[in-house]
């Protein structure tokens, strides 16, 4: 997932967000495992969604979570996120564009950076990079 957001010239905040979804199929020979959608579905379905029946589900999800930020703030999305991160207070490694940080996991700020606690003790507020968790990071 890709997030990149700043202030608008007019007034406001913008947003945009990329993302890849393997349907089909899943690359190999990749760093991390991967995986695809048709690995996942139960047992009846031959076939995983079309590309479009996937684009209307993840907008009628985005626009779920948006209202839900937009009504009540981050909080209860940060919550969630939180509830379905796994390794989310386990080893971490933090990949930014200058340094490669190992540790643990120590959760999320109210921003949404992630705390991670390195070897010495000290905690590393992470806003943006490359964070892989788990056992074989």
């Amino acid at each position: 997932i890709l997030l990149e957001s700043g202030s608008a010239p007019e007034g406001g905040l913008w947003l945009a967000v990329g993302i890849g979804v393997n349907l089909q199929a899943a690359p190999t020979g990749t760093e991390r495992p991967a995986t695809c959608v048709a690995d996942h579905l139960g047992t009846g379905h031959i076939f995983a969604p079309t590309i479009e029946e996937a684009g209307q589900a993840l907008a009628e999800s985005f626009d779920h979570w948006l209202v839900q930020w937009q009504t009540q703030g981050f909080e209860g999305v940060r919550q969630a996120w939180v509830s379905r991160t796994p390794g989310l207070f386990g080893p971490c490694i933090a990949r930014l564009p200058n340094e490669t940080l190992e540790g643990t996991a120590n959760g999320i700020e109210p921003d949404g950076s992630l705390r991670l606690k390195l070897a010495d003790g000290s905690v590393r507020i992470i806003s943006a990079g490359d964070v892989f968790f788990g056992e074989n990071v």
